[in-house]
């Protein structure tokens, strides 16, 4: 079941928005002691320099936006606070109905999260993830998402649907704007042959996802190869990805 026009309304400003390590990596040198941005300074790091960022930082800007825009939602996430986090949101429509909304994995829209939804959750959905159908599986502690890929292959994502507090949330995402881990990474959902697929680089290695099957592409010959497919792919300033593969190439 798809969101309303509200919700979807808010939703598509983000469509094309990545999500990276890069921009972590990026502001951590220039900035203060505290390192996660504030929804004012992404919305200004989008204009100036067409950036995105981290699941966080995604999770808190559309939560803003929906809030503005007189949606209910609030922030969820799973192993908050360790190396693992993950942060989404949970939209309201006007019937009550909750939407998970997650810019962090790159979902192509909201899905229903209503637990007793029975119907809905037990078949898999097209429509909702690039490249995959997905099978929701109602949990004690909230749900669990699992991602049917073309040739078989499964991937699980876990949420509470308990709403976080908001300084809580503020704190883990601080927290994760500390671990800048040990190479770059960025996502983000792309045209291809008249769907909206996952592209991804990761380790240094890129691959398109598609309901077809996965495209690995051919590693970029040079560091200044890969920040122009990287300022393809995203939109992304070239000097602040240029800064950003060096400082993961300076780990290695």
């Amino acid at each position: 079941m798809r969101a309303g026009e509200d919700i979807l309304g808010v939703w598509r400003c983000f469509d094309g928005l990545p999500m990276d390590n890069l921009v972590k990596a990026w502001h951590y040198e220039q900035a203060g002691v505290k390192k996660q941005r504030s929804v004012e300074e992404m919305r200004e790091h989008r204009k100036a320099y067409g950036l995105g960022g981290n699941c966080f930082d995604l999770a808190l800007w559309l939560l803003t936006d929906f809030r503005a825009a007189g949606i209910e939602a609030y922030p969820i996430g799973s192993k908050l606070g360790t190396e693992q986090g993950h942060a989404a949101v949970l939209a309201i429509d006007e019937s009550g109905r909750r939407f998970l909304c997650d810019l962090g994995d790159q979902w192509i829209q909201p899905i229903l999260a209503e637990t007793q939804d029975e119907a809905f959750l037990d078949a898999p959905q097209q429509g909702f993830f690039p490249g995959a159908a997905v099978q929701l599986s109602a949990e004690p502690d909230g749900l669990t998402v699992i991602y049917q890929r073309p040739g078989g292959k499964l991937s699980v994502q876990k949420y509470s649907l308990d709403p976080v507090d908001l300084s809580e949330f503020w704190q883990a995402a601080e927290y994760s704007q500390h671990q800048l881990g040990k190479t770059p990474m960025i996502e983000v959902r792309v045209a291809h042959e008249g769907e909206l697929a996952h592209w991804e680089f990761n380790s240094w290695q890129s691959e398109l996802s598609t309901t077809a099957g996965l495209i690995n592409e051919e590693p970029a010959p040079s560091l200044d190869a890969w920040i122009e497919r990287i300022h393809a792919r995203s939109g992304y300033d070239r000097d602040i990805v240029e800064f950003a593969l060096a400082f993961y190439k300076s780990l290695e």
